[in-house]
C-alpha cells in the first residue's frame, strides 16, 4: 500500500469469483484478492453453488486483501454481490438447498406461464423486476412444484449476500437493493408484498429483514479471527453489483447513462424513485432510498469475440480477430449476428431467438464474422438505450469495463449509441462502487459521487470517445432492420424447435 494508512475494503462476490480490493482513503494506492469458484451444472440448465464454499472464497480473498494493505487500519468492509440467488436455510442456518444462481434457468416453465396468464405486468409493475427464470419468486415457484419437501423443512429463505452477511456478523438480514432483485419486495411500498408472497407460497416471517444498503453491522469475533481484523469493525451491507457497478463508474447523474461490458452488459441509469417500463423489460433496483437504477441487462458481450476465438482459431487470438474486424467496412458487408448465444436475460419478448449469421456469403472472412458480432451486441445494446430514453432522458453515456480497452468496441459503441460518450476511468468498478457506498454509509462524505472521486480520483474524467458521423448514420440504417431481423429469427427458431419434438434431428449415422 501507499503512504495513507488507512483503507476501506469493497468486497464483491460474483458469479466465479470473489473479489476483496482495499483503497486508501486518498486515493493513492489499492490492494486486490481474488479467489475463485466453479459453477454447477448438475443438470441442464440447473446452474448452483455451494454456499459455504462461496464463504470460505470470500473469507480467504478478505484475509489475503488485509495481510496485502501491510497493517493499514480498515475502517469498514463494504459489500457486494451479484443479486437474484436464492438459499433454503434450515432453523439452524444450515443450507437446505444449493444457491441457485441468476443463471438458473429450471423455472423458465414458471416464468411462461406468468407471462401468458397477464400476471406478469402487475407483478413487474409492483416489484421492478422482469418476471424471468432468474427471479427468487420463480425459483421458489418451482420449489413448491417439484420439491415441496424442501419447502417444509425451509425455515429462511435468503440470497447470496445475505448469507454471507449473517456469516460474518451473525445477523440475518437483507438490504434494499438485494430485496428489490427478488420479484417480491413491493418498491413503491417498501416492504414484502403479500400479494407476491402468497403467490409464492412464502410467508414475510421466512424472509430477512430489509435495512438500508448503507445500514452497518459489526464483524463476529470468529469472522474477526478468520479475516485478520478486530472484532466490531463496520461491516456495510451494500447493494447488488448492477447498481453498484454504476456508482463506481460515476455514471450516477441524471440523463447519464453507465454502459457497462464484459462477457455480458448492461444499460442503466439513475432516477429518483422507481420506475418500470410497459414492456416489462428493465429491472429497478435500489443504490441507496432515494438513488433507484434502471435498466437492461443482455446476456452476451464481449463472450462474441472469444466464442469466435475458439471457432475460428483459438482463445488467445481473440485480440488478433479484432485487429482483422478493424478492416472491416461498418456493416460487414450485409452480414449480421443475432449474438444470442446464451439466452437473454430479459429481451423485449419475453425471451430470446436463437444466435444467428444471417446474409452469410462466401466472400465473407474472419474479420467479417467477428466485426458483425461487435456490431450485433452494440446494437443490442443500443436498442436498449433507445427503449431506455422512452422512460427517462439520457444525454450522455459512459462505457465501462475491459471489453472497451478495444479500440474496435469503443467506436462502434459510441458510433451506435451516437452520443457524447466517456470511458470511465480505473478500474474494479463494482468494488469501488461497495467501497464509495461504505465511506458514505460511516459518514466519511455527505455525496456518494464525492465519496467514488476520493478512492480513485481518475474515475470521473475519463477519455471521450468521438462519433463518427458516417458509421453513425450506416448503423442507424442498420437498426431499422433489427425488429424484421429478430422476427424471422424467432420463427426459425419455433421450427428448429418443432422438428426437434418431432424427431427430426434425429443423431447423424456413424
Amino acid at each position: 500500500m501507499g503512504p495513507e494508512r488507512r483503507v476501506i475494503i469493497g468486497v464483491d462476490v460474483g458469479t466465479t469469483a470473489v473479489r476483496a480490493v482495499a483503497f486508501a482513503l486518498d486515493g493513492s494506492a489499492r490492494h486486490v484478492a481474488t479467489r475463485e469458484y466453479p459453477l454447477l451444472e448438475p443438470m441442464p440448465g440447473w446452474r448452483v453453488q455451494e454456499p459455504d464454499v462461496l464463504v470460505a472464497a470470500t473469507v480467504a480473498a478478505m484475509s489475503a486483501c488485509v495481510a496485502g494493505t501491510a497493517g493499514a487500519e480498515v475502517v469498514a468492509l463494504a459489500l457486494s454481490s451479484t443479486r437474484y440467488g436464492l438459499i433454503g436455510l434450515d432453523a439452524a442456518m444450515t443450507p437446505v438447498t444449493p444457491l441457485l444462481t441468476r443463471r438458473d434457468t429450471r423455472s423458465s416453465e414458471a416464468a411462461r406461464e406468468l407471462r401468458s396468464s397477464g400476471q406478469s405486468r402487475e407483478l413487474h409493475r409492483l416489484t421492478g423486476t422482469p418476471v424471468h427464470p432468474m427471479n427468487p419468486l420463480c425459483k421458489l415457484l418451482w420449489f413448491a412444484r417439484h420439491e415441496p419437501y424442501l419447502c417444509t423443512a425451509t425455515r429462511w429463505w435468503v440470497g447470496l449476500k445475505d448469507y454471507v452477511v449473517h456469516r460474518l456478523t451473525g445477523m440475518l438480514v437483507t438490504e434494499l437493493s438485494s430485496a428489490s432483485g427478488t420479484g417480491m419486495f413491493d418498491v413503491h411500498r417498501r416492504g414484502w408484498s403479500p400479494v407476491v408472497l402468497d403467490l409464492a407460497g412464502v410467508s414475510e416471517s421466512q424472509l430477512p429483514p430489509v435495512l438500508p444498503t448503507t445500514a452497518v453491522l459489526r464483524l463476529s469475533p470468529t469472522a474477526g479471527r478468520a479475516v485478520g481484523l478486530p472484532s466490531g469493525t463496520p461491516v456495510v451491507v451494500g447493494a447488488g453489483n448492477g447498481p453498484l457497478r454504476s456508482l463506481g463508474a460515476a455514471a450516477i447523474d441524471p440523463a447519464v447513462g453507465g454502459l457497462t461490458l464484459g462477457a455480458a452488459g448492461a444499460l442503466r441509469t439513475v432516477v429518483e424513485a422507481p420506475l418500470t417500463d410497459p414492456a416489462e423489460t428493465f429491472s429497478c433496483g435500489a443504490l441507496t432510498d432515494d438513488a433507484w437504477v434502471v435498466g437492461g441487462a443482455v446476456s452476451n458481450g464481449g463472450n462474441v469475440v472469444r466464442w469466435a476465438g475458439r471457432v475460428l482459431g483459438d482463445d488467445s487470438a481473440a485480440p488478433a480477430l479484432l485487429d482483422l474486424a478493424e478492416r472491416i467496412a461498418p456493416g460487414s458487408d450485409g452480414l449480421v449476428m443475432l449474438p444470442y448465444l446464451r439466452a437473454d436475460e430479459a429481451p423485449p419478448q419475453g425471451c430470446a431467438p436463437p444466435g444467428a449469421f444471417l446474409g452469410l456469403r462466401g466472400e465473407h472472412s474472419r474479420g467479417h464474422l467477428v466485426r458483425a458480432a461487435v456490431e450485433g451486441v452494440c446494437l443490442q445494446l443500443g436498442g436498449v438505450r433507445d427503449r431506455l430514453a422512452g422512460l427517462t432522458p439520457i444525454g450522455s453515456v459512459r462505457l465501462a469495463g475491459g471489453t472497451f480497452r478495444s479500440p474496435l468496441w469503443r467506436e462502434v459503441m459510441a458510433a451506435v449509441l451516437d452520443c457524447p460518450v466517456r470511458v470511465a476511468g480505473g478500474a474494479d468498478h463494482v468494488t469501488l462502487g461497495a467501497a464509495a457506498l461504505g465511506l458514505f454509509a460511516i459518514g466519511h462524505t455527505s455525496d456518494l459521487q464525492e465519496a467514488v472521486t476520493q478512492l480513485d480520483p481518475g474515475v470521473a474524467g475519463g477519455e471521450p470517445v468521438a462519433v463518427d458521423p458516417a458509421l453513425a448514420a450506416a448503423y442507424r440504417g442498420l437498426r431499422t432492420r433489427l425488429p424484421a431481423l429478430l422476427t424471422v429469427a424467432g420463427r426459425l427458431g419455433e421450427i428448429l424447435d418443432e422438428a426437434a419434438s418431432a424427431g427430426l434431428s434425429a443423431p447423424a449415422r456413424p
